[in-house]
């Protein structure tokens, strides 16, 4: 047994599962041992880096007795794929353009046209709807800095 380390494979469940290995073997021979077939779904992570040469050693890595590597089993290896970087669409701007993002404005907009109405044919309005108008205002002004203010 002199010569191999134990390694603690954690997972996102916060289950862990100890793997003993050789400082020789390699990222690829670890995944090959520990996961037989889902060696392209499976992706590791130790210190905070992404373990994607395969063929690189543990002692390379400076990987020792009792360390953590956190392990990730991805759904669909080609869905984790990294994006090629020539086939990038430019964005507007980082917004895209739905029916949620235009509710603000259209709200904006049919509260300015009340308002018109209401000074310029108060004839048209009672109290009561004054006062209504006023509140909804009030709320739509309360929503909009508490969600875009900072």
């Amino acid at each position: 047994c002199s010569g191999l380390i134990k390694i603690r494979l954690k997972f996102l469940n916060d289950t862990e599962e100890v793997a003993v290995v050789r400082p020789e073997d390699t990222v690829g021979g670890l995944k090959s041992k520990y996961f037989p077939g889902q060696e392209s779904q499976m992706k590791f992570i130790y210190r905070g880096q992404l373990l994607q040469d395969q063929g690189r050693t543990l002692r390379s890595l400076h990987i020792t007795d009792n360390c953590v590597i956190h392990c990730h089993r991805s759904q669909n290896a080609a869905a984790t794929a990294l994006p090629d970087p020539s086939a990038a669409t430019p964005d507007a701007g980082g917004l895209a353009l739905s029916a949620g993002n235009l509710v603000v404005p259209a709200v904006m907009v049919v509260l300015a046209v009340v308002w018109y109405f209401r000074i310029n044919y108060r004839q048209l309005f009672t109290a009561p709807a004054t006062v209504s108008l006023i509140g909804v205002t009030v709320l739509f002004s309360f929503l909009m800095f508490g969600m875009y203010g900072q």
